[in-house]
């Protein structure tokens, strides 16, 4: 087909920001067409996304448009219905085809139908493909065809089927990429995705490169000096052994595909051990038991996955909700993690553990406020692995630590930071404590809390809640749970 008898198509970008990798991308230049790329920012779309997040979609689209730019092409902006948007595209366009990448939130999914749908009868056609995820939702299930429950057999039959099919070569950014004419697009800044007043995300700009190369150039590192000791080196804060991908999957700069290949070629150049390398894949595993978790329960994000946690007794106090946020609940783990959070838009994954069953096992919160707080204030936040986790620590979720687990913020601290580097990065105040009484400061003696500078109560709060009795409280609520039979008749 030649560029004159080339139609025209809509490449529909949503949380697939990269052009490597990119299957519908790949589809639509081998069917020829000259491509419209377009991003549409929908804020009636389900599950808008939070605070951090859109700053981080505003300079992920920022290096989307370069990318294409450097490929002779450009960037469509809009804002408004998806529906609308692409109706008037089309129409400047005479695009008769629309690809896009799949969505699998189950809100998403009806409205990608509905859309699709709607094309269709208009006389489009529309092509959808993978890519967000090692395998799709519906091709790991039981022997008996339904959808796991628990986590370790759905990775061994998802190990399964990649050691016996594999995952393929990522896909090459495609040669010969035709482009449409430009059509009109808004400027980013129309979008209003940064904060202004105040500039709460200030701190980010250092931290972090969104877009696809930033991803790469992150992998690198990892795998670099990282990746070496992963397996053990992950559960410490304040030791560079976490890839900090996260955000780069979750909008797409970088497909799991190729995180994939690349942990496959850092084990076989020695880079990792087998043992670094197969607990890294399995983190790869859990964002797709999380994805497939929502697919296959449509309330999972908010509903308790275990019946019998439906009714449990949370307490509501603001006063409590805001000192963890801000961290001043005054365990030093437990405020580094929050004050990470806050001026990172990052925190590190042993230490979101530690906060989360402080919320909800010490101050008994409703795991809702936590999983709504981490939804606004993450670069990474995802729907899906958001809700997984969240009720993981609660003990209501698939594959669940028992309810009876109560993560100790001394003891956490104690083992997982014992230098107390991470502690003093985040709560200054605090820092010219010795090391044996960062990870409960109340506890050091007067003498020693003088000659640091630390007053508790007044620069460095006093604990909230006391450890032991919180503890009994959490499982005297826990304990008194309906059993099934209870819940079932």
């Amino acid at each position: 087909m030649t560029k004159a008898q080339a139609s025209n198509a809509i490449l529909l970008f949503r949380d697939d920001l990269r052009v490597s990798d990119h299957h519908a991308l790949c589809a639509a230049v081998k069917a020829g067409h000259r491509l419209t790329c377009a991003f549409i920012h929908d804020p009636d779309a389900p599950y808008p996304p939070g605070g951090a997040r859109k700053w981080w979609l505003h300079h992920a689209l920022a290096a989307l448009a370069d990318k294409l730019a450097a490929l002779g092409g450009s960037l469509v902006l809009r804002q408004g219905a998806t529906a609308d948007m692409l109706a008037d595209l089309r129409d400047e366009t005479g695009a008769c085809d629309v690809y896009w990448s799949r969505r699998y939130t189950p809100d998403e999914v009806e409205a990608d139908t509905n859309l699709k749908a709607d094309l269709t009868s208009q006389g489009c056609t529309v092509h959808s493909h993978p890519g967000r995820y090692l395998l799709e939702p519906w091709q790991v299930s039981t022997k008996a065809g339904t959808p796991f429950r628990v986590f370790s057999p759905f990775w061994r039959a998802s190990r399964e089927q990649i050691r016996a099919a594999g995952l393929g070569d990522p896909l090459p950014v495609p040669d010969g990429i035709a482009f449409a004419d430009d059509a009109p697009s808004e400027s980013l800044d129309d979008l209003d995705l940064l904060p202004t007043a105040p500039n709460w995300a200030k701190g980010f700009e250092p931290l972090w490169q969104p877009g696809e190369d930033g991803a790469m150039a992150r992998l690198d590192d990892f795998l670099d000096g990282g990746a070496d000791g992963y397996a053990k080196g992950r559960d410490f804060p304040a030791e560079p052994h976490t890839s900090r991908l996260s955000p780069y999957l979750q909008s797409g700069n970088i497909s799991p595909r190729q995180v994939w290949a690349a942990v496959d070629r850092a084990e076989h150049l020695g880079q990792m051990s087998g043992r670094d390398a197969e607990k890294f894949r399995a983190e790869l595993g859990w964002r797709d038991f999380a994805a497939y978790l929502l697919f296959h329960n449509r309330d999972f994000e908010d509903t308790e996955f275990q019946p019998k946690f439906r009714d449990f007794p949370w307490r509501y106090d603001k006063d409590d909700l805001a000192a963890w946020q801000q961290g001043q609940t005054g365990y030093p783990i437990v405020d580094a993690g929050m004050r990470e959070l806050w001026q990172t838009g990052h925190m590190h994954n042993r230490v979101r553990m530690v906060v989360a069953s402080f919320l909800v096992k010490h101050l008994r919160l409703d795991w809702r406020a936590g999983r709504d707080w981490f939804w606004d204030t993450l670069v990474d936040g995802d729907l899906a692995s958001n809700a997984a986790s969240w009720q993981w620590v609660a003990g209501c979720g698939a594959d669940a630590a028992p309810y009876f687990r109560v993560f100790n913020p001394m003891t956490q601290a104690e083992k997982f930071d014992p230098d107390g580097d991470y502690i003093r990065t985040y709560v200054p105040e605090i820092a010219d404590l010795p090391d044996r009484h960062l990870a409960a400061p109340w506890k050091a003696p007067d003498d020693v809390l003088d000659k640091a500078g630390v007053k508790i109560g007044k620069t460095y709060p006093a604990p909230m809640v006391d450890h032991a009795n919180a503890r009994r409280a959490a499982l005297d609520a826990f304990e008194n749970l309906p059993s099934p039979d209870e819940i079932d008749g």
